[in-house]
């Protein structure tokens, strides 16, 4: 007989990963708190992150119980130009996160977008969320529209389909095709030094678009993210937030796998009410 592999109940989770789930603090603050002797399980003070908390365990930061931990939640935000992408800027610059409505719970972002680029960025309650989101195996498409000046080169833009190599680093396939095409399948716009660009690639390596349009002697004055998979930017404004309701997460992303995410939760819940009546 086969014994059955043990659940991640069994197996437990760091213990900065269940402090970050439960909208606390980040898992790199996390380990602050614990080296500071916030952190306790089971009443003994922790003394390392290396440790790893099962749904029994009762953990308390400065002696309160870890709150409830919401379900798997997913925004999409159509991020303006001039902010970052990160919680904290050791350059003090404006952050997404700081632009975000008083009531939104602590979010992550899924993947990035750099100072200067705009559009659609998913924002979610759930690192496990993000990280299935990013995970290569989707194949999930970015797709952006990008504003370049130069001499445009249709037939540079389809060998791009083939990949590229740029200062070593090798770029899988990218579709790249300028704006509007005539009846006959040509693309429009090649000789204007200022040139519309549709871009879809499934990478997203750090400033990728912007590195390969260099490649190609053109520089890139405004990009924008218009869709990450099957998410779209639509016609979000600029700031704007908004929620992907909950059924069209299990669509794209499989039923199992939000209620997956929600079960950990339901255990976690049910502990926190043991806790408090004993």
């Amino acid at each position: 007989m086969t014994t059955p592999a043990p659940s991640s109940a069994e197996k437990g989770e760091r213990i900065a990963k269940v402090m970050a789930r439960a909208g606390l603090c980040s898992r790199r603050d996390a380990e602050k708190w614990i080296a500071a002797g916030r952190v306790s399980i089971n009443g003994k003070v922790l003394e390392t992150p290396a440790v790893t908390v099962r749904d029994s365990d009762d953990v308390r930061v400065d002696g309160e119980p870890l709150p409830v931990a919401d379900r798997a939640r997913l925004w999409r935000f159509h991020k303006p130009k001039g902010l970052v992408t990160t919680h904290k800027d050791e350059k003090g610059r404006t952050t997404v996160f700081e632009m975000l409505p008083p009531e939104m719970p602590r979010v992550v972002s899924v993947g990035r977008l750099d100072l200067t680029s705009e559009g659609l960025l998913l924002l979610t309650n759930d690192g496990t969320l993000s990280r299935e989101l990013e995970h290569p195996s989707r194949g999930w498409v970015r797709r952006y529209r990008v504003r370049v000046h130069g001499r445009v080169d249709p037939m540079a833009l389809a060998r791009l389909k083939k990949g590229v190599t740029v200062d070593g680093v090798r770029y899988s396939p990218i579709d790249a095709i300028i704006e509007g095409t005539t009846a006959d399948g040509k693309e429009k716009g090649a000789a204007k030094s200022n040139v519309w660009v549709t871009v879809s690639l499934t990478e997203g390596k750090n400033r990728e678009v912007r590195k390969v349009m260099e490649y190609l002697g053109l520089s890139v004055n405004r990009l924008i993210r218009v869709a990450y998979g099957p998410f779209q930017l639509g016609n979000l404004d600029p700031g704007a937030i908004e929620e992907v309701p909950r059924h069209v997460v299990r669509q794209q992303l499989g039923a199992a796998t939000p209620a997956g995410l929600d079960k950990k939760r339901q255990r976690h819940e049910k502990t926190a009410r043991e806790t408090s009546e004993n």
